[in-house]
């Protein structure tokens, strides 16, 4: 068995555990409180009266994103509501008896603190303090096989200017309409493109060998030249993920790129490698098993931006992942190749290419299960004629300008381009 699928198998049987645990630690309240009805009760009177049993929970997520799971012995009704300073999130809900280890739910990532437990007579609450402003994405009821029902809370970064409005507005009822919590307002009709500057801040990238240019000054200016370049296309809406010299691990920046609803999602970088004669722009799209060894080296190394900064990576586990993502996966990895396509023979003859310019590999940062993306090498700071060429403005407009060219063709590809 291998170490994955073994971590896996205990968290399974570790989660049956606790369920038996819980049921025998909240049977004493059960039976107290089916004790307390009056000797006339109905059986539905006695069952609608007796405490909901939340057996089982689970909190997972990054600093991005966040996901609690709570398992009950019955569908329950819920209401949530937002507080400031911290930016919490408050789930309201009937008497509840939580079986469920505190150890479950402890806080990571996103989640600094997780609080349960009765509020007042009939009603309980479950309070989520979060390290940055945040929305609600998802909240809903599932229900089991065989009985009970599983709560899910689904929580995302928001910038300070949507909290206050989801403070101002306060959807008070479960059922609401979630979806305009999802994203920022943008033109209906505008083709949104994330356009994301690699490294910044403490995670400096590569550094040249000739200049010593650092990676993460190259990507924010090539980003920023893309971005104004593709506003003066009509039709196109694009925003950078960073427009500054700051920090962004690599699952905010996916968020911000789904929080914008983009159609794609472009990463420029420009690595580094142990051979300085390997020069020309790569296109790479995400792979759980790479092209070849560059690719993976290359993958390695971008993924170990949120190790700088210490940030933990926990994976959604099995049992809570919708079953319909994978498909959605393959559909999207479809659309992602297809752009890859038509930026490698954009640049064909223009831009300097490496050999084999189509590479793949698993890129943390174009994981997004629902948007095209791509992670384009503009060239390798390693060779000193790629650095030179990176620091030459024109050189940089006339990428610029073919990788425009891609992009229209990609999204309107029965409309042939020029040049």
């Amino acid at each position: 068995m291998t170490r994955r699928k073994a971590a896996g198998t205990k968290r399974l049987f570790d989660f049956a555990s606790a369920a038996v645990l819980a049921a025998v630690g909240v049977l004493l309240v059960l039976l107290a409180a089916v004790a307390a009805q009056p000797a006339h009760a109905s059986a539905e009177d006695a069952d609608a009266a007796a405490p909901l049993i939340a057996y089982n929970a689970l909190l997972v997520g990054d600093d991005a994103r966040a996901r609690l799971v709570v398992d009950f012995d019955r569908a329950p009704e819920f209401t949530y509501h937002y507080l400031k300073d911290p930016a919490r999130l408050v789930i309201t809900l009937p008497s509840t008896a939580f079986g469920f280890s505190a150890d479950a739910v402890s806080p990571r990532g996103l989640i600094s603190d997780v609080r349960y437990g009765a509020t007042g007579p009939g009603q309980s609450r479950i309070v989520l303090s979060a390290r940055e402003p945040i929305q609600l994405t998802l909240g809903e009821v599932r229900p089991e096989d065989g009985s009970g029902a599983r709560l899910v809370i689904d929580l995302a970064i928001a910038d300070t200017a949507r909290f206050e409005t989801l403070l101002a507005r306060q959807q008070p009822a479960p059922g609401d309409a979630f979806a305009d919590s999802l994203a920022t307002p943008v033109d209906d009709d505008a083709y949104v493109i994330a356009v994301d500057a690699g490294h910044g801040g403490i995670d400096t990238g590569a550094i040249g060998e000739d200049t010593r240019t650092l990676e993460k000054t190259i990507t924010l200016d090539f980003a920023r030249a893309f971005a104004r370049r593709l506003a003066e296309e009509p039709g196109y809406e694009p925003f950078l993920t960073r427009d500054s010299d700051i920090y962004l691990s690599l699952s905010k920046r996916v968020e911000l790129a789904r929080q914008h609803g983009a159609d794609l999602f472009i990463s420029f970088h420009a690595d580094s490698l142990d051979q300085s004669d390997i020069s020309g722009a790569t296109v790479y799209t995400l792979s759980d098993r790479a092209s070849d060894r560059l690719a993976a080296a290359l993958a390695r190394r971008e993924n170990l931006s949120n190790e700088i900064m210490g940030i933990e990576v926990d994976n959604e586990p099995e049992e809570v992942t919708d079953i319909l993502l994978d498909l959605t996966r393959r559909e999207t990895q479809s659309f992602s190749i297809s752009l890859a396509d038509r930026v490698v023979a954009s640049f064909s003859g223009q831009i300097g290419l490496i050999n084999n310019p189509h590479r793949f590999a698993g890129f943390m940062v174009l994981r997004a299960p629902d948007i095209p993306s791509i992670l384009l090498e503009i060239g390798f700071l390693s060779n000193a004629d790629d650095e030179r060429r990176m620091l030459d403005p024109e050189w940089r407009d006339r990428l610029v300008d073919r990788l425009v060219e891609a992009v229209k063709r990609y999204r309107h590809p029965m409309v042939s381009g020029g040049g």
